[in-house]
């Protein structure tokens, strides 16, 4: 099955699950379709190669991530479920995306602690009251140069206020909140503090 078909199918499975789960942790809570595409567009304008991403939930974003990367490109991912880390370890063999995916099952804060390589690309859709406890890791992964991607910037704003002002008051970085699917918040580093 190639990355299209498998998109579509988890797209299709990801709505269904969540209309019927009312256990927040049984959701999978994906990014939207449009999202991906954006994401796809992303990656293939920075030319990003070293992607992190922080919740994997079933895979549905690492594979748009990971399907948007050159052959010798890698996307880390981070998920603090278990079962969820199994379910989208099968979906990498599956979309044929399983030799440029790295998954790290653990709490995020404490697997950043170990990551030391630069990323070109940070995407972030995990439990967003964490973001402010990871923020240093985030900023010293990320290599000037680089780009954060936040999700549900607009769904979810209140809940980012803190880790968007934040981003938004470093001299190095560069911000803008882009309305796609349920909002992305964009941070770009700039290799040097402008005025």
């Amino acid at each position: 099955m190639n990355f299209d078909n498998i998109l579509k199918e988890l797209e299709h499975k990801g709505i269904r699950n969540d209309e019927a789960q009312s256990d927040k942790a049984l959701k999978y809570l994906n990014i939207t379709k449009d999202t991906g595409e954006f994401l796809r567009v992303l990656v293939l304008a920075t030319r990003s190669s070293k992607i992190l991403e922080i919740g994997t939930s079933n895979g549905y974003s690492t594979i748009w991530l990971a399907s948007s990367i050159p052959p010798d490109g890698t996307v880390t991912t981070i998920e603090s479920s278990e079962r969820k880390a199994e379910e989208a370890l099968s979906n990498f063999e599956k979309a044929g995306l399983a030799n440029k995916i790295v998954l790290l099952q653990g709490e995020a804060q404490a697997v950043l602690k170990d990551l030391n390589d630069p990323y070109d690309l940070i995407f972030l859709d995990a439990d967003r009251s964490k973001y402010m406890d990871m923020i240093k890791d985030i900023s010293r992964l990320l290599k000037n140069g680089g780009l954060i991607i936040c999700d549900n910037a607009s769904s979810h704003e209140s809940e980012l206020a803190e880790f968007t002002a934040y981003l938004k008051s470093q001299q190095n970085f560069s911000t803008s909140l882009v309305p796609v699917g349920k909002g992305e918040f964009l941070a770009y580093k700039s290799s040097s503090k402008q005025a």
